[in-house]
């Protein structure tokens, strides 16, 4: 038997973050640290963006959870994200994989794979990084994807013995990961807003929420699924007051520290779904 998350155990995530602000340190590209901490601080977390290997390791022992996105790698960012990883890893410190790109950059790609060593507590992606990340193709456009991302379902399944939940972005989200008494499960997260990426920085600034998440979740799943129930809800409110993106981009954020628990409970479209049966056991 297993238990799928429900919508009510998002939204008591979501007090639990509001009530905790848990402090998350990101390493995060060069494009989306403003933008990733503004959104972190609207919903209800910190940031501190500390990407040096001096001090990477360190702070990721103490931080509440850790994003690693590799959006725009360097030689030294590369030996903090290493670091940081395996700091995390070793203090029991949830810790998110943003594989930027991988798949269609061949350094990034094996960057990525190394750091699957040290078992992300959640790895999010779009479909086309998914895939590639777990060595079954992948077509990517920069950083955009180039496959829808249910595709992504069985490349999730795989990485799901990498970590503890993997989501695949799109304009249907889909997660895959352990519940509470270990059995694998899906869950499908539909809405959102088509301006999102029109926005820069939309998508890496969810793997940081999703870290703010995990820092207070009950399971890796919840707290994946609670960050993109969060910016589903939000971005939705957010094209409702906006013009475009400028003014989504104001809106979003606006809408982030907005919603609250009661939002969720009436506007997450959160279901399960049937994952093949091959990796159900």
């Amino acid at each position: 038997m297993t238990t799928t998350p429900t919508v009510d155990d998002l939204a008591v995530t979501l007090d639990a973050l509001r009530a905790q602000t848990p402090l998350v340190h990101s390493l995060t590209n060069i494009v989306s640290a403003n933008f990733l901490t503004n959104v972190l601080l609207a919903a209800g977390a910190s940031n501190a963006h500390i990407d040096n290997a001096h001090e990477a390791g360190d702070f990721a022992r103490i931080a509440g959870g850790v994003l690693v996105n590799l959006g725009t790698p360097f030689d030294e960012t590369s030996v903090a994200f290493t670091r940081a990883a395996e700091a995390a890893h070793d203090a029991g410190t949830p810790w998110v994989l943003d594989p930027v790109g991988v798949g269609g950059l061949a350094w990034r790609t094996s960057l990525a794979a190394d750091l699957l060593k040290f078992r992300p507590t959640a790895i999010r992606g779009n479909a086309s990084e998914i895939i590639a990340l777990a060595g079954l193709g992948g077509d990517t456009r920069g950083v955009d994807s180039a496959d829808e991302a249910a595709a992504a379902v069985p490349a999730a399944l795989a990485l799901v013995d990498r970590a503890d939940a993997v989501s695949a972005s799109g304009p249907v989200d889909y997660l895959v990961g352990r519940d509470r008494d270990g059995g694998i499960v899906g869950l499908r997260i539909a809405g959102g807003s088509a301006m999102l990426p029109r926005v820069t920085s939309t998508g890496c600034s969810l793997g940081g929420l999703v870290a703010a998440y995990l820092a207070v979740a009950e399971t890796p799943l919840v707290g994946l699924a609670a960050a993109h129930a969060h910016v589903a809800v939000a971005s939705e409110i957010a094209e409702e007051n906006s013009t475009g993106p400028g003014s989504f981009a104001v809106a979003y954020l606006d809408a982030l520290f907005a919603v609250n628990a009661d939002t969720l409970r009436a506007r997450a479209r959160v279901e399960p779904f049937e994952l093949p049966s091959k990796d159900t056991k």
